[in-house]
């Protein structure tokens, strides 16, 4: 069934709640590790990938707190968000908007696979009849 107003209020500020706790613990993680950097440790390629993760999050965050600073300019979140589907830190996406991306990844990935699968088939032909 529908839920009522004010239990989708409820749900939005616990989303971003939740999205701002977590991109505070990212943001403390990256931090400790820009100090290992910073005294000439190496990260592993995991912890590069996140840092590099948060940091775009932290840059991302900017014109996202504009609408929430400013009166009523939440409203218009929605149609920024279509507009610039990439603009919300990582932290603020729902599951939904998760899997709907790396279905899209992996239809990409297949793609290309396939459009590899043909061109190694159609270079196999042309060498067959080089040699033929």
């Amino acid at each position: 069934g529908k839920k009522p107003l004010r239990q989708k209020i409820v749900d939005e500020l616990k989303h971003y709640y939740n999205g701002f706790h977590l991109l505070w613990i990212d943001t403390k993680v990256a931090a400790r590790m820009v100090w290992r950097l910073l005294h000439g440790q190496v990260l592993t390629r995991r912890e590069r990938r996140r840092l590099l993760r948060t940091c775009a999050d932290l840059f991302r965050l900017v014109p996202f707190l504009v609408f929430v600073i400013v009166p009523f300019m939440e409203f218009l979140l929605p149609v920024f968000l279509k507009l610039f589907p990439e603009m919300l830190p990582s932290t603020f996406e729902t599951e939904s908007k998760k899997e709907e991306k790396q279905k899209k990844k992996l239809n990409a990935k297949l793609e290309l696979a396939k459009f590899l699968r043909e061109t190694i088939a159609e270079m196999a032909k042309r060498n067959k009849a080089d040699t033929g």
